[in-house]
């Protein structure tokens, strides 16, 4: 699944990549030579970051879910412990 950006976002990314190469690298970047290497790091590195970031939300669901019993589990057949319960106290 290819990961797309926004038309304003990618536009963002595109300036900041040539901010970053006007600051850090002997030369200058154009707008189409920024677009071309955000569309490579799209391609090659943005399935690694969705993966990473997709396998931390199910650990965190998952986490979630065991809570889930602990805060709604309701004991079974305890009709007539409360019965049993009250007998004691007489």
């Amino acid at each position: 699944m290819p990961i797309e950006l926004a038309k304003e976002d990618r536009q963002q990314a595109i300036e900041s990549i040539m901010r970053y190469f006007a600051e850090n690298m002997d030369e200058r970047m154009g707008n189409v030579s920024a677009g071309a290497l955000l569309g490579y790091f799209l391609d090659e590195i943005g399935p690694l970051v969705y993966n990473r970031a997709v396998a931390d939300v199910q650990e965190r669901l998952q986490a979630r879910v065991q809570e889930l019993d602990f805060e709604v589990h309701e004991d079974e057949f305890q009709y007539w412990r409360k019965f049993d319960r009250n007998a004691k106290g007489r």
